[in-house]
């Protein structure tokens, strides 16, 4: 049931009387002399329900229900197609495997996730455990041979630039 709050005002120095009731969103006042408001306010009841009526007349009946059809995400867990990985020959280590992945275009394009790079070996049928992995990524950046830094993803890696030993190499 709405919300209901009623309130009377004082009488005016005219003898005019007044009467406001709130119910919802909707508000009646009612004017007249003391005796005139008091005559209407014994049958509140029934006014308050007639008026409650009239207000459910003006209020619009149509409700609208919209429905959108999405499709399912795709599912994370399917395996990519091999041929979006590049193809390398098969490496002695899990160091060697990653430079040559990183090495192809695919590679140097953008600095590429572990999640990444475990689906590149998978492509390439290169069986190398999480751990061993995570080991060969470390060593390479510790030589300096890959950059890494954290993200919001976690940490992605890419080729060091290659950097002249000396002077005389920069000049050459």
């Amino acid at each position: 049931m709405p919300e209901k709050t009623a309130r009377e005002t004082t009488r005016k120095q005219d003898g005019s009387f007044a009467f406001r009731a709130k119910i919802g969103d909707y508000e009646v006042e009612i004017k007249g002399t003391h005796e005139e408001v008091i005559k209407t306010l014994d049958n509140l009841p029934d006014l308050v329900t007639n008026v409650h009526k009239a207000f459910e007349i003006v209020k619009p009946k149509t409700v609208a229900t919209i429905t959108v059809k999405t499709e399912p995400p795709a599912k994370q867990e399917q395996e990519a197609p091999s041929e979006s990985y590049p193809r390398i020959r098969s490496a002695a280590s899990s160091e060697e495997a990653v430079l040559r992945i990183l090495e192809t275009d695919w590679g140097k394009w953008r600095p590429r996730t572990m999640d990444e790079l475990k689906e590149a070996m998978k492509a390439n049928e290169l069986k190398y455990s999480g751990r061993a992995l995570t080991e060969g990524l470390d060593a390479l950046a510790d030589k300096g041979k890959l950059r890494r830094w954290n993200t919001t993803t976690g940490f992605v890696y890419i080729l060091a630039e290659k950097k002249p030993h000396s002077v005389r190499e920069e000049s050459q």
